[in-house]
């Protein structure tokens, strides 16, 4: 990495239906996030699958933590490497066709999981396999925003994506509830028998995918090759350039690798508020479980609707400010709900609709102005590299939230759960605070644009 050229060379605006394809991708991959992971098929594999039985003396929440575990340890070795071997030969559009090849490949595949413990295994398998070319995938795919913006409408384009992300689950999601999982016989006759129903939101969850995640492979053109770095490296010989381009980023630019460590920490604890934020629903506010999908639906249009406003504020106040507003506003919200939890008022899922609602609102707007913090800070030519590290850096912390989830929930009791939580956002603000916000960013200088620049969202 070259010193002195850490913020993104400026770039004529992408045409609006670049963008768009650019963010289809982010609509489509909310099967893999929201219905496969998050929502259905995960709690599918707990519930469905696994139930009472205890295969190997464990629960069906413990088996999905391990494979998670396991899922995030790939990521974290294979990740950034994946990113720079991209950059180098500039293969970032034929890596994100790969990788998305073998997400929808994990779908189709999970349509075989019956709701039996003997098909645990092959659905854990799948659900690890579709994680970890999820990070891959998305690597490849969010290198490519320097693309698809300039410096002056990068925070709105991010804002944007992320929206798109969020209302394409939430369409997916309604469709399956209204097709799979309200009616006793769902489309295509899928019943409970064998867990069909569940079985055929995974052919849907694929067919949503494969459509969406096409436009992008066509509409974004493919990043030259980075200069002076060689494509035809072996696995040892990138690690080694790998540890190498980290010590010249940390002398560049220390503060880069410093925003690495904070967002580690804080999007773990983003990942938790949505990751635990059902079981709470269900196990402390009262929620039924069949309400949890339709809970689901509007805190994604509550994440999203964040996401598309605070985009366009980060354009003007930079995205380090955004996220410490964003982390503020979560770590306020989670105290509120700790205490309602605490009180068990009559009205307590009322009370956890609103505030869990009005907590989800800034989990968008943190995710977003990330990303863009991150584009805006990588050199040229090395955005798949330093997004690659962004993934590793995450899954190296992955384990945080969820530890102090179980160890606040195991010692106290269900209703401080959420204190885990609570401590690794406020940890992640803290360590964000020092670092200096990215030099293109308006934090420092304010980003200069002609009102054309608009027509990218």
């Amino acid at each position: 990495m070259s010193s002195g050229q850490l913020e993104p060379t400026d770039r004529a605006p992408a045409k609006r239906r670049t963008v768009l394809a650019w963010a289809l991708w982010d609509w489509g991959s909310a099967a893999q996030n929201a219905v496969i992971t998050t929502f259905v098929f995960g709690p599918y594999i707990v519930q469905g699958v696994v139930g009472d039985a205890r295969p190997g003396g464990l629960t069906g929440n413990t088996w999905v933590g391990i494979s998670t575990a396991v899922a995030g340890v790939f990521i974290a070795l294979i990740a950034p490497i994946s990113g720079k071997r991209a950059d180098a030969g500039g293969h970032r559009r034929r890596n994100l066709a790969v990788w998305s090849g073998l997400m929808l490949l994990t779908m189709i595949g999970l349509f075989w999981v019956k709701n039996e413990p003997s098909y645990l295994w092959l659905g854990l398998l799948l659900l690890a396999a579709g994680n970890v070319f999820s990070e891959f995938a998305a690597v490849s795919y969010n290198s490519m925003l320097p693309q698809v913006s300039t410096k002056a409408t990068i925070g709105r384009v991010s804002g944007f994506g992320w929206a798109m992300g969020y209302f394409g689950g939430i369409f997916l999601l309604l469709i399956c509830y209204v097709g799979f999982i309200s009616p006793d016989v769902g489309w295509f006759g899928a019943g409970d028998e064998g867990g069909l129903r569940y079985r055929a939101i995974a052919l849907m969850a694929a067919a949503w995918f494969g459509i969406f995640a096409l436009p992008v492979l066509f509409a974004v053109p493919e990043a030259p090759a980075a200069g002076g770095v060689k494509a035809g490296r072996g696995i040892i010989d990138s690690y080694r350039q790998l540890i190498r381009d980290i010590v010249a980023l940390f002398k560049a630019d220390r503060h880069a690798v410093y925003f690495l460590l904070a967002s580690a920490l804080y999007r773990d604890g983003l990942a938790a508020v949505f990751s635990f934020g059902a079981i709470l629903a269900v196990s402390v506010y009262g929620m039924a479980s069949g309400t949890v999908l339709i809970f689901g639906v509007v805190a994604n249009v509550a994440a999203a609707l964040g996401a598309v406003a605070m985009g366009r504020v980060e354009d003007r106040i930079g995205p380090k400010r955004v996220v410490l507003i964003s982390l503020a506003g979560l770590v306020l919200m989670a105290c509120t709900l700790l205490v309602v939890a605490l009180l068990q008022p009559p009205n307590i899922t009322t009370l956890f609709w609103i505030f869990a609602l009005l907590m989800v609102l800034w989990v968008g707007p943190a995710q977003a102005s990330s990303r863009s913090y991150l584009a805006r800070i990588a050199p040229p030519d090395r955005e798949g590299e330093l997004f690659g590290l962004y993934a590793t850096t995450g899954r190296a912390a992955s384990f945080l939230a969820p530890t102090l989830f179980a160890v606040f929930s195991g010692l106290f009791g269900d209703r401080i759960g959420i204190v885990g939580i609570i401590l690794v956002l406020v940890g992640g603000a803290v360590a964000l605070l020092p670092v200096r916000p990215p030099r293109s960013a308006p934090d420092t200088d304010r980003a200069t644009g002609s009102g054309h620049d608009l027509q990218q969202t």
